[in-house]
């Protein structure tokens, strides 16, 4: 089946929880710097999950580019990893609105390690729908840093128990290291039309031969 509406969908839910936890901030009481950096730790959770929340969507429309139909099963994986994406507003209010306290920031951590194993999931769906010969394949490869990310949020969530700022800076670094793009995709994508480029010339010029 197509995978527009599962694209469109996905797109707009990741949308509305931006739209979700811009709203849930706060005006500073106040009209100073002081009164804004009372509200800092609030405003750089909201950025820490900004951040996430753009880097599903835009790993999602990566991954969707090099997938031509997506199955019954899919569409429920999907809904899966939206399920955990949706609960990041909660956890990030919780979490920020406390002081960042024990339980909430390894709450937190859970609600990030889930979102990455949907995401895997779906993945993985993905790739038995496409097949182990198919651009998608290809593009995914062995998922060295999808895997890594589940590793460390178990790490970050464990050391959030030792102190909590160590959990927090767990999650930045998987963040940090899903900020810059990732370019399998687009590699494999920019690989497979210049083979077919490649492919179309040299029939031409045995046609013109």
């Amino acid at each position: 089946m197509s995978k527009s509406r599962l694209e469109a969908f996905s797109d707009g839910v990741i949308a509305i929880l931006i739209t979700i936890m811009v709203l849930g901030l706060h005006t500073p009481h106040g009209t100073t710097w002081h009164a804004l950096r009372e509200d800092l730790p609030v405003l750089l959770a909201y950025v820490l999950s900004f951040v996430y929340l753009g880097i599903y969507w835009n790993s999602h429309h990566h991954m969707l580019q090099a997938v031509t139909r997506v199955s019954g099963v899919a569409l429920w994986a999907n809904l899966h990893l939206l399920f955990w994406l949706s609960l990041v507003p909660f956890a990030t209010a919780w979490m920020s609105g406390s002081g960042f306290p024990t339980i909430p920031v390894a709450v937190y951590g859970m609600v990030l390690l889930a979102a990455g194993f949907a995401y895997y999931v779906l993945e993985r769906i993905l790739l038995h729908v496409e097949g182990e010969g198919s651009l998608f394949a290809a593009a995914i490869g062995t998922d060295v840093k999808g895997i890594a990310s589940l590793l460390i949020y178990c790490v970050g969530i464990g050391l959030s128990f030792v102190d909590r700022w160590f959990g927090i800076a767990a999650y930045v670094a998987v963040a940090l290291m899903w900020f810059v793009p990732d370019r399998r995709v687009e590699r494999a994508l920019t690989a497979a039309h210049t083979g077919s480029g490649e492919a179309v010339g040299h029939a031409r010029s045995r046609e013109g031969g």
